[in-house]
Order: C-alpha cells, then sequence, then structure tokens
C-alpha cells in the first residue's frame, strides 16, 4: 500500500527510469517479473509488487477491476504491493517512513544503543537518512540486482552497501558492513520491514512460539511467546529467535527469512502512530524486522565483514 503520488509514477513507467518524488530521486523499474520502487535517500525500498499477484496490475485488468484501486485504502493510498509506505512523508532531510528503511550502524535511539556515539543519535543511525549513489544494475530475464553505497563517509571505520534483488517470486535486500578500519567495532542494525497487510489488529506472525523476547513497552522485560503471535495492539517486542516467519493478514501469507540476524523485532504503534502517520493508515502496516540488537550484536574486526539480510517470498501453494 502505497501513496497514490507514487503509484502515478509507476504507472506512467516503462521499464526502468529516475524520477522525483517527494523531493527525492528515485529509480523505478516495471517489467515484466514485476514492480520495483527505490528511494536513493537511505538506499530504501519503497515498494514491491511480483507479477501475476492478485494486486499487479495486469491481473487487476484481466479481472475487469481498476489496476490503482483506492478501495478499503486510506485517503491518499492506492492497494497494492507487499510493502507500505505513509501518504504524508517527511520532507527532507527527515526520513521516509515505510519500505524498507536501513537502520546503521546502531538499532534504536541514543538513549538505547550503544553503538550510537556518546548516545547522540541520530535515531537508527545515519544510513536512512544520506544520500545513496547507484553503483549498478543488473539485468536478467527473471529480475534485476541494484548495487548501491553511500555518497559520503557515514562512520569512521566501517563502509556500509545495499544490495537489492526482485523478481517474480521474492524481494531480497542486503546491507553489507565491511570493517576498513584498525580496532574492533561493535555494530548493531535491521532492515526495518514495513510489510502492508489488510488490517494490523488481525494479524498473525507464526514462527515465533517459545521464543524468548524483550518487551521495550514493558521496560525491556523479559518474556517467553506463548503460542504464536497475534497482534492486538500496540507492541515493540525484540524476539531472540532466527527462524523463517509467516505474515498471516487474512488475505497474504509472506514468509521472512533472514540472514546474519538472531533478533526478530516485530512493531506496531497501535492507536498512537508517530505524527507522520494518521490512526487509518497505520492500521494497514506491520514491521516484521530482520535486526542485529542488544541480544546479538556483530563485534567485526578489522577486515571482516557482516552481512544482515531479509527476503520476502510468497508461501508455497498460497496468494501472494
Amino acid at each position: 500500500m502505497i501513496p497514490q503520488s507514487l503509484r502515478t509514477l509507476i504507472d506512467e513507467t516503462r521499464g526502468q527510469r529516475r524520477a522525483e518524488w517527494a523531493g527525492r530521486e528515485v529509480w523505478l523499474a516495471k517489467e515484466a517479473w514485476g514492480e520495483l520502487a527505490v528511494s536513493l535517500q537511505g538506499a530504501q525500498v519503497l515498494h514491491y509488487l511480483p507479477a501475476g499477484a492478485p494486486d499487479a496490475p495486469e491481473t487487476a485488468r484481466a479481472a475487469g477491476a481498476s489496476p490503482t484501486d483506492t478501495a478499503g485504502a486510506p485517503e491518499g493510498m492506492v492497494a497494492g504491493g507487499w510493502l507500505w509506505v505513509t501518504p504524508t512523508p517527511q520532507a527532507l532531510p527527515g526520513a521516509i517512513r515505510g519500505g524498507i528503511p536501513l537502520c546503521w550502524p546502531w538499532f534504536a535511539d541514543e538513549n538505547t544503543a550503544d553503538e550510537s556515539p556518546d548516545r547522540s543519535g541520530p535515531m537508527h543511525g545515519p544510513a536512512r537518512k544520506a544520500p545513496w549513489r547507484l553503483d549498478a544494475v543488473d539485468e536478467h530475464e527473471e529480475g534485476v540486482e541494484l548495487h548501491l553505497s553511500p555518497e559520503e563517509r557515514l562512520h569512521g571505520q566501517l563502509v556500509p552497501r545495499a544490495v537489492i534483488q526482485a523478481n517474480a517470486r521474492r524481494l531480497h535486500v542486503e546491507l553489507i558492513t565491511e570493517h576498513v578500519g584498525e580496532t574492533p567495532v561493535k555494530i548493531t542494525g535491521a532492515l526495518h520491514s514495513y510489510l502492508a497487510v489488510a488490517d494490523a489488529f488481525a494479524c498473525r506472525v507464526e514462527g515465533l512460539a517459545g521464543a524468548t523476547y524483550l518487551d521495550k513497552l514493558a521496560d525491556f522485560a523479559e518474556r517467553d511467546q506463548q503460542g504464536e503471535l497475534g497482534v492486538r495492539g500496540a507492541l515493540d517486542r525484540i524476539y531472540r529467535s532466527n527462524a523463517e516467519l509467516c505474515l498471516d493478514d487474512g488475505t497474504r501469507r509472506l514468509r521472512i527469512a533472514r540472514q546474519g540476524s538472531n533478533s526478530a523485532v516485530v512493531w506496531h504503534p497501535g492507536d498512537a502512530p508517530p505524527g507522520d502517520t494518521s490512526i487509518e493508515a497505520a492500521r494497514h502496516f506491520l514491521c516484521v524486522e530482520s535486526a542485529n540488537t542488544r541480544l546479538d550484536p556483530v563485534w567485526l574486526v578489522p577486515g571482516a565483514q557482516h552481512l544482515l539480510g531479509t527476503t520476502l517470498s510468497r508461501e508455497e501453494g498460497a496468494t501472494p
């Protein structure tokens, strides 16, 4: 579910191109395998929709429906796609809420992220607001692979890069950190995925039963997940788990695989969303994140690399 203004740009795209949206440069693709939109602020995936999905334009047309259906969508938004983006993004230099922001080289705010120098912020690190360059676009019949890097140095000893792969079956995002300095460095981070759902408070996240978690809404109290996770209101939890997960919102089942991560973050603000999002719009996302957190920080020595990844795919035999 994305803003109508972004949907219009995608509909006007044939093949691949660059355009401007919400004051940012974005890279767009609309090809036989599906659709992809990436903001060069933060190397942030904003939209992904595989061909053949029930809400894909060609499928909607074949069924006699509009490919830009706004039925059931909040004002200014259009249904369709596996990711959610707010209809009211902040002006630059603010971050875009939605899609898959890159939280690097720390996860959380300046008061809880030990990796933030002097705990002075910014929230989730500098990568998500920084300008990134598109270094390469590798095309093939089945899909596309993008390679991106920051335009400026974001850390004294660490260098990040992002790889985005999309085809008709899956979306895969990698955040790779290379240590080019001389002393060990501890990092955390996250691929802060905002997944589009029919109703956040009717969602079920499968694969976390029995896992230990930290409840950030209860001062990081440690608890055990009893049964599968049903979302019924506000929650902010860090699960100790590397299991593959499945998000079921009653209309779509998405598999969420994670790489280089032993923390699964599940977040929704409930009926008190951030100021850049309405309550109505927020009911249509749930964050299920691949992360490294205080439960599994990564120590990098000089010359080492770390890959944090997430893969979204259809559950076999289910509609996307």
